[in-house]
C-alpha cells in the first residue's frame, strides 16, 4: 500500500477487518458468493452509500493487489449515490447574509464565496492577482486536493 501511495491505509484495513469478521474466516478464502452476501448485508444494515463505496475500494485493493484475485474484484458493486440539488438562497436571503457581515472585508469575502461557489480556504488564500475582472474570472490555485481551477 505504501509503495502505491494509498492514502487511506487505516480505512482500508478497517474495511477488510469488517469483511473478515462477516466471513468468520480469512478473506483469502472468499468466494464470489461471499462478496455478494457481504454487500447485501451492508445494504440491509443501512450502511450509507459512501461507506459502501469505501469498502468496495478497500476490497478491490485487497483482491486485486494483495491477493491477486481480480475475479473477485469484478464482483464488487458500487452503491449509487442519490443526487441532491444544492440549497440555493433567495435574493433576499443573500442580501440579509451580506448585511449581517460585521465589516466590508467580511461582506466582500462572503459575496465572493457565495457568488463563485468557493470554499472558505479558497477565499482565505485569494490574492488580487487571482481576480480577472475584465473576463469575470477568479483563478483558484491549490484548492481542495491541491487542484487548480
Amino acid at each position: 500500500m505504501e509503495l502505491r501511495g494509498a492514502r487511506h491505509q487505516h480505512d482500508y484495513v478497517r474495511h477488510v477487518r469488517t469483511f473478515a469478521a462477516f466471513l468468520g474466516r480469512s478473506p483469502d478464502s472468499a468466494t464470489a458468493e461471499d462478496v455478494r452476501r457481504f454487500q447485501v448485508h451492508q445494504r440491509e444494515q443501512g450502511i450509507s452509500e459512501s461507506v459502501i463505496g469505501a469498502a468496495v475500494s478497500a476490497l478491490r485493493f485487497l483482491f486485486t493487489v494483495t491477493l491477486d484475485r481480480p475475479d473477485l474484484s469484478r464482483r464488487l458493486v458500487l452503491a449509487p449515490r442519490p443526487r441532491k440539488l444544492p440549497d440555493v438562497l433567495s435574493v433576499d436571503e443573500v442580501a440579509r447574509l451580506l448585511e449581517a457581515a460585521p465589516g466590508i472585508k467580511y461582506r466582500a469575502a462572503l459575496g465572493v464565496a457565495y457568488g463563485a461557489g468557493l470554499r472558505v480556504s479558497e477565499v482565505a488564500h485569494l490574492k488580487a492577482d487571482d481576480i480577472d475582472s475584465k473576463r469575470m474570472l477568479i483563478r483558484i490555485e491549490e484548492g481542495k486536493g491541491r487542484k487548480d481551477r
